[in-house]
């Protein structure tokens, strides 16, 4: 399969893979149970990891997603694609769930902003901007992490499926179980919402905006909130989002929408640290459950 391919809500993707492996899972098939968890967990981690912010919670919601989703398994009914039963499942986990990670530390984009706005600004030199380049983008990415975080969970799951992840409106509906027009109006929301607060006060997207990362960058390190010696989101990546989600990506940006929307498409689409399948298959109700 060619990059695009490998995601799940790209049209070419392989849905005939997935039953197989699904029927193979079912009759007892640890390969094929664990392909099958391989094939999907970057992405519902990526998503959870969307969601609240931080690895080691994205990494639980994972487990969690999993361990329903293979309880379930003898449930599902190849009628429909099991990409969207799955991810149907994930998005109510991750709706339901307790809050956890960034999202008890964020309130309003209001609150959020002006806690940037009363970190000192400090100039680097050339110099110091090339040797501080990876700490400088660590907080970029931390930095428009938390403005998702400020939009409501129904409005930040429905911008990273729309806008990242690139899945259309009727699958959107789908997956959040409302009509592709209702879904289209939430993501109008969400967009106008996080752009509008990015316009006033961003500098990656207004130019008249004095807020730099670069110039944040010494602020965060004397607090504590950035370690340049132990990254946490500019790490653990084979690539950027829009590689995996976007068929031209290297179109050049002709809409202030675009602009913004290129700010997240360029977050790493991330590893999780932990091995995942390994935990999963683990469980020892899982195991039960499967005989494995």
């Amino acid at each position: 399969m060619t990059p695009l391919e490998e995601n799940p809500f790209h049209p070419g993707y392989d849905t005939d893979g997935d039953h197989g492996l699904v029927a193979r899972a079912v009759d007892g098939s640890k390969d094929a149970l664990r392909e099958l968890v391989a094939r999907h967990q970057p992405f519902v981690y990526n998503l959870s990891l969307k969601m609240c912010g931080r690895r080691e919670d994205a990494e639980d919601l994972t487990q969690e997603v999993f361990v329903k989703v293979i309880t379930s398994l003898r449930t599902f009914r190849a009628e429909s694609a099991f990409r969207t039963w799955l991810y149907q499942l994930t998005v109510n986990h991750l709706l339901k769930s307790r809050r956890r990670g960034m999202e008890v530390l964020v309130d309003d984009f209001q609150t959020y902003f002006a806690r940037i706005a009363a970190v000192p600004d400090e100039a680097m030199t050339p110099q110091e901007l090339r040797d501080a380049a990876s700490t400088v983008e660590e907080l970029r990415i931390r930095c428009t992490t938390g403005m998702l975080m400020c939009l409501d969970r129904e409005q930040r799951i429905t911008y990273v499926l729309g806008e990242l992840f690139g899945v259309d409106h009727q699958l959107g509906g789908e997956l959040l179980e409302i009509s592709p027009g209702n879904f289209r109006v939430r993501l109008s929301r969400a967009r106008k919402d996080l752009y509008s607060w990015m316009n006033q006060r961003c500098g990656l997207v207004n130019a008249a905006n004095p807020c730099r990362c670069d110039k944040k960058t010494r602020g965060y390190v004397r607090s504590g909130a950035v370690d340049p010696k132990h990254l946490v989101f500019n790490t653990d990546y084979v690539d950027r989002i829009e590689a995996l989600t976007r068929s031209g990506s290297s179109e050049v940006i002709d809409t202030v929408e675009q602009l913004h929307q290129r700010v997240f498409l360029e977050h790493p689409l991330q590893v999780s640290r932990s091995k995942v399948v390994d935990e999963i298959l683990r469980n020892d109700t899982l195991r039960t459950f499967f005989s494995i």
